[in-house]
């Protein structure tokens, strides 16, 4: 079990690798903290602080030239440790001889994201990885979502199952009234639910994506602190997987990055050509819809939730984060609980 108050993982997505061009800086904003990236004469993804020492102006206004970062007010030069490397207004050796420096936060490059941490040391673990992305025979694409929510709220809204059936509906699913069986467990890192005999009737992804018959084993996973899994595995190697990684930008923002891998025998690039499109509108969906809940809560002076058995994950995802936050000991795992739903 993870040492209380210690986040599992505390690498966070800064940007996609394709978005950080050499040459260029780029600002982001990571659980409140403004961050420069850029890269360095190696081509390595470097992350400060977004403020220049001299007179705080934003270093992601600054271009880069040699794999240093140059401010646009007065041209102080930083290397990748984040260290003034040339001062331009002082003569030569002064020039280079500052003590002068900004945060360095650890950054790594992994699946094509640019992951960094704002804690201070670099973190012990490998940023986590995308299951299946790049493996043969898979099929993925990437998706980047600015959600108007926390990250609790995004993580649980991917997670519900019962809310697809109407803000999705005959997208992704549709109302059947019918009764499944889910079985939810706790988990060393988080927590799941599996879902059986489930219908997927008179929903359009279904209809184009899966097959007519066989069984559907069908898994939602939240992984603390901040990721979500959704697996579908159908009969004959069919199966597909959707992972959000969540970037909290502040109490109220949220950038997620969504990787669907799929395995659909001989013609996954054509399925991508209607998988993607279908899922961008989904997700659009959810978008506008927690962009409506949390105005309307801001409106009314705050949240007052009330809950069922039917909210499957919800409370564990609350649990967990709220442990990670206060620091105390997450939620214990090997528990199980029987629900019966109706979709």
């Amino acid at each position: 079990m993870p040492a209380a108050g210690r986040s599992l993982n505390p690498w966070l997505i800064a940007c996609r690798s394709r978005e950080l061009k050499a040459g260029r800086a780029l600002g982001v904003v990571a659980e409140r903290h403004a961050i420069v990236l850029f890269r360095d004469a190696r081509g390595a993804a470097v992350a400060l602080e977004d403020r220049c020492a001299h007179r705080n102006a934003p270093l992601s206004m600054g271009k880069v030239a040699g794999g240093r970062l140059e401010c646009a007010y007065h041209g102080w030069r930083y290397g990748g440790r984040g260290k003034v490397v040339q001062v331009p207004a002082l003569p030569e050796p002064e020039a280079t001889q500052s003590a002068h420096s900004v945060k360095r936060y650890p950054a790594s490059e992994q699946d094509g994201f640019v992951w960094a941490s704002v804690e201070d040391a670099k973190p012990a673990v490998a940023p986590p990885a995308f299951p299946y992305l790049g493996q043969p025979g898979w099929t993925s694409f990437a998706m980047k979502t600015l959600f108007r929510a926390p990250v609790e709220a995004c993580l649980e809204n991917f997670l519900d199952l019962p809310h697809a059936t109407f803000l999705h509906r005959y997208w992704f699913r549709a109302p059947t009234a019918r009764e499944v069986r889910a079985v939810v467990r706790t988990l060393e890192d988080g927590a799941e639910a599996e879902f059986f005999e489930e219908p997927r009737e008179r929903s359009l992804v279904w209809w184009l994506l899966a097959p007519r018959g066989g069984a559907m084993r069908h898994t939602d996973r939240f992984i603390a602190p901040r990721t979500s899994r959704v697996d579908y595995a159908f009969p004959g190697g069919l199966h597909y997987v959707i992972t959000s990684s969540c970037t909290p930008i502040d109490e109220r923002s949220t950038q997620v990055y969504t990787v669907i891998s799929f395995r659909y025998p001989v013609i996954g690039r054509p399925v991508r050509l209607l998988f993607e499109p279908l899922s961008r509108r989904i997700i659009r969906q959810d978008v506008n819809m927690l962009d409506a809940q949390f105005a309307n809560i801001e409106r009314f002076g705050g949240p007052s939730f009330a809950h069922t058995r039917a909210d499957l994950l919800g409370r564990h995802i609350a649990a967990w984060r709220g442990a990670l936050a206060a620091g105390t000991a997450p939620p214990a795992a090997g528990e199980q609980q029987d629900v019966v739903i109706r979709i």
